[in-house]
This record gives C-alpha cells, structure tokens and sequence, in this order.
C-alpha cells in the first residue's frame, strides 16, 4: 500500500474501506481542474484503505475514463449544477452509500447547498478558491492557493475549519515527496506548453506563435493538450507549421516526467502551479480565466512565476519577449525554482487526510 508521507500513515488502519464522496464536475467549458485536484485527495483516501466515488452532473470522456482507471466510481447527477435537485440527489447517494465525508468542488455549491447537506448530519469539505460563495456552512473549507486568506470566509459557522494556503496543495501521487533538487540549465531551451485540461480559447495556439518568434537557438518544445481539449486538431497543425522542434502530447498521464523533462513552462494558471511548485520548474503564467488571475498575480508578487498581462488575449510579442528573457537568464530560472520550491512540499493531501480523520473519530 502507498503511504504519502508521515502524516498519513496514522490513517492507513482507521479507514477499512470507508466512503469519500465527491461531488465534482468537468467539461470543456469549465475545465477539469476541480475533478483533477479532488483526484488527488481520492487517491491519498485510496492509498489509506477507503473507496472513492464521483457524483458528476458534468464531464468528458477523458475524465471518466481517468477516474475508473483509478478505480473511482462513477454516479450521474441529473439537473443545473449547484440547485436544490443537485443538493437532494446527493444527499439520496450519501444515504446510499454512507460517506465519511462528501467533498464539494465547484463555485455552485453555495450556502444554501451547504446547509442542506448539513441538514442531513453529513461531513462536508467545500473546496474553494475566492471566497465566493459569501457564507460557509461546511464543517471544511479548504483553499490550496497562494492567496488565501481568513478574511475570505469571516461569515461562516463557529465549527467550520479553515486549511488554507499552499501548504493544503492537492497533489496525485506522482508528485508526492519530491525531494532532490532540480538541475536548472545555463540556457533555457526544452519548453512546455500546457493550457488546461480543456482550453476552450485555444490559448495554446497564441503561445506556440510567440514562441515561433522566440530568440532562442535549438529550441525543444512539447505541447501538452488535454483529453478534454475541443482543438486537437487545430494545435496539431500549430505543432505541425511550428519552427522549432515540437511535438504534442495528449491526454498525458505521466506529468510529473515531463515537467522533470522541461526547462520552463507556459502554462495556465490553473491546478499545475503546485505541480510546478513542487519540481521547481520556472513557469511563465498566463491566467486563462477570471478565477485564475488571483493566484497567478500572487504567484508573480511572490517571485515564484513569471506572468503575461492579458489573460487569454496576451500581446503576442510580450509573451515572446518573455520567454527569451527566460530562457537566457539562468539566474532568474533559479530564483523562480527556489521560490516555487519553498511554497509546496508535497504534503498537502496527506495533512488534509490527518485532519479529516481526526474530525471524523471526534
């Protein structure tokens, strides 16, 4: 059995085969991050003796077929997302299934959806990102960014906990206790392009143009596009006409080897940060929907990424110029690497499990 660091090896006899029910979805137009990162938290349950199952009103072929790869069930909930429908067809599965928990990724899931929840004596974890849903009945409220803070969730339930900040970063398995440092070369030339798990602006075709413009001799590039991504057909052409040597990569199972692969990344400003985090690959951010933006620009102030104004509409020029800045600079690669070292250590599902159980025995 895996075992992900210390703080969770105290589970591993409590759980027996007990229920994580998350409630979680994906699709082109929001994305897979939020089924991705409750993934992690799944296979931290797994690894510690428990069952996961997905309740899902959303998703994409490459997501279920990633979940039951990881021996995940999988349930429909049927109506809009976040309504009273939504709430009491989950409440009929908890009854169904006796979670310890229920887990709920999505900015739909407000108070009132809370509250029912609640109202059926069930433990909730509500993950979060903005403080958004304005009041928080959930007796978890965990938000893994870098810009969490307290004064995000003042209106919320004497009981509720807050985990917050980069030391709760969710992160699968393969990303767990990464401990050697990482070899930072004198010139930036292996680069990699990741956009989401579904970019559905194509933002990755603006980033492979800038980067044909890129003032970087011998440069390797390699293009990750989600299996959830609406344009394969129009990045495999951008890959095809590119200068440079590029390939692309899809529905990537094994991040952890390419991000170990590259010497910068281009990327949305989404989950992969703890990724990148916790290898220490320099990363050139772009925040490709409005609740990125915070996380990317306090990433940037932290010095632990590089950023490009503009969001999906970046000025194609900027992003070059930054890019050979980048990649000529083995010295700002550095800095980046340190920095993004310091703020993820690879132990954040198995501090939430630590906590998760111990409020379940309570």
């Amino acid at each position: 059995m895996f075992v992900n660091d210390q703080e969770t090896r105290a589970t591993v006899a409590k759980l027996g085969g007990e229920m994580l029910l998350i409630r979680a979805d994906a699709s082109v137009a929001i994305g897979t991050g939020h089924v991705m990162r409750c993934l992690a938290l799944a296979q931290a349950w797994q690894d510690a003796g428990g069952e996961v199952t997905f309740a899902m009103a959303e998703s994409t072929p490459a997501i279920e077929e990633r979940l039951r790869s990881e021996g995940a069930g999988l349930v429909r909930i049927g109506g809009v997302r976040g309504s009273d429908g939504d709430s009491e067809q989950l409440i009929a599965l908890a009854r169904t299934h006796g979670p310890s928990w229920v887990v709920a990724d999505g900015y739909e899931f407000g108070p009132g959806y809370q509250r029912a929840l609640k109202n059926e004596r069930l433990k909730v974890v509500l993950i979060d990102d903005n403080g958004r849903s304005g009041t928080y009945a959930a007796d978890v409220v965990l938000n893994q960014n870098i810009h969490a803070r307290e004064c995000l969730y003042q209106d919320r339930e004497s009981y509720t906990k807050l985990l917050l900040g980069t030391k709760y970063a969710l992160l699968r398995r393969e990303f767990v206790s990464v401990c050697e440092p990482r070899e930072i070369s004198s010139v930036g030339r292996k680069l990699l392009v990741s956009m989401g798990g579904s970019d559905p602006d194509n933002v990755t075709r603006r980033v492979l143009e800038a980067i044909d413009k890129v003032a970087v001799a011998g440069l390797e590039v390699a293009v990750v596009a989600g299996g959830s991504n609406p344009h394969l057909a129009s990045v495999a052409g951008s890959v095809a006409r590119s200068r440079r040597a590029c390939r692309i990569l899809n529905n990537v199972t094994n991040m952890r080897e390419v991000i170990s692969w590259a010497d910068l990344a281009i990327s949305a400003a989404g989950g992969a940060c703890w990724e990148y985090c916790a290898l220490g690959l320099p990363v050139v951010l772009v925040a490709v929907a409005e609740n990125q933006m915070l996380n990317a620009e306090a990433l940037h102030a932290a010095g632990a990424a590089g950023l490009v104004a503009g969001g999906s509409s970046f000025a194609i020029g900027e992003m070059t110029q930054l890019i050979t800045h980048l990649a000529n600079s083995v010295s700002e690669r550095q800095a980046l690497s340190r920095t993004a070292r310091t703020l993820v250590d690879g132990r954040g599902a198995g501090r939430i499990m630590s906590i998760l159980m111990g409020e379940s025995t309570s």
